[in-house]
């Protein structure tokens, strides 16, 4: 049985790895444009979303990053439900700003020793190309394009869910809110966790909030849960953090299960 849970843990992860088809959501009205990128070495495509009181004020807004925002990806079905909860004034308004992906499994993924794991995603640690992307260039373009605080967050669920996390362990100042569903913490013999007392104790004093859940998937549920016992243990007071142990999901329907109550708690 438990060689069964691992093979369909590793089956997820190696479908995770591509871009895998979204649900037909429909497409809200966007910007969208092209960016040269040193960092990653590519033309990345980048897809805006802003609420309608964008458009009637002058009002500054925060950003929400979202890897995996491609229009055939999670973008839509994101910005419909900002725009939802928006309008149920359940969040104040953000801009959405989805970043299409390219090589998913190369942008998602840091440095790994295990060999293994390079039947699913390349060992190149391109994680830290993308987060340079993403903080050194997209977003001073995005800050230049568009009326933005400087409040920021970022979204992810698998493989950017694993993203967001290792971003908050190694580069938190980075952005001020991370949600992250079903990250997938056993990456690199799940490094993070076992490195994160020691992050966590070189954590910036600025206000930060982490909000992330995990499903019932048994590779992904026992990392997650280990997460939380450490959070209750050595979490610094200046971080706002919040569990959602979610063992009724699986891993493709957890995204869509909890980002409402993710976004509300996370967004206000």
């Amino acid at each position: 049985m438990t060689k069964l849970f691992s093979a369909i843990s590793l089956l997820i992860f190696c479908v995770s790895c591509n871009n895998s088809p979204q649900p037909n959501d429909p497409i809200p009205t966007h910007d969208n444009f092209t960016l040269e990128s040193t960092a990653v070495n590519e033309t990345r495509v980048i897809n805006v979303w802003t609420p309608s009181t964008y458009e009637t004020s002058e009002q500054s807004f925060p950003v929400l990053y979202m890897p995996d925002g491609g229009i055939k990806e999670d973008f839509p079905h994101m910005a419909n439900t900002l725009a939802k909860l928006i309008a149920e004034k359940q969040i104040p308004p953000f801009i959405l700003i989805g970043i299409e992906n390219t090589e998913r499994g190369r942008d998602l993924t840091g440095f790994s020793e295990v060999e293994a794991d390079a039947e699913y995603c390349p060992l190149t640690d391109g994680a830290k190309n993308f987060r340079a992307f993403i903080t050194e260039e997209l977003v001073p373009d995005i800050n230049t394009k568009y009326r933005t605080t400087n409040k920021k967050g970022i979204i992810g669920e698998s493989l950017a869910g694993l993203f967001v996390m290792e971003t908050f362990m190694l580069q938190p100042q980075a952005f001020d809110i991370f949600i992250a569903m079903d990250p997938s913490l056993w990456w690199n013999d799940f490094n993070l966790i076992k490195e994160a007392k020691n992050h966590l104790s070189q954590f910036p004093k600025e206000d930060k909030k982490l909000w992330f859940a995990g499903s019932g998937a048994e590779d992904i549920s026992k990392h997650t849960r280990s997460l939380e016992t450490i959070f209750k243990e050595a979490a610094p007071e200046n971080l706002t953090w919040t569990y959602s142990d979610e063992p009724n999901e699986k891993h493709n329907t957890i995204f869509r299960a909890t980002k409402e109550k993710a976004l509300v708690w996370s967004l206000n």
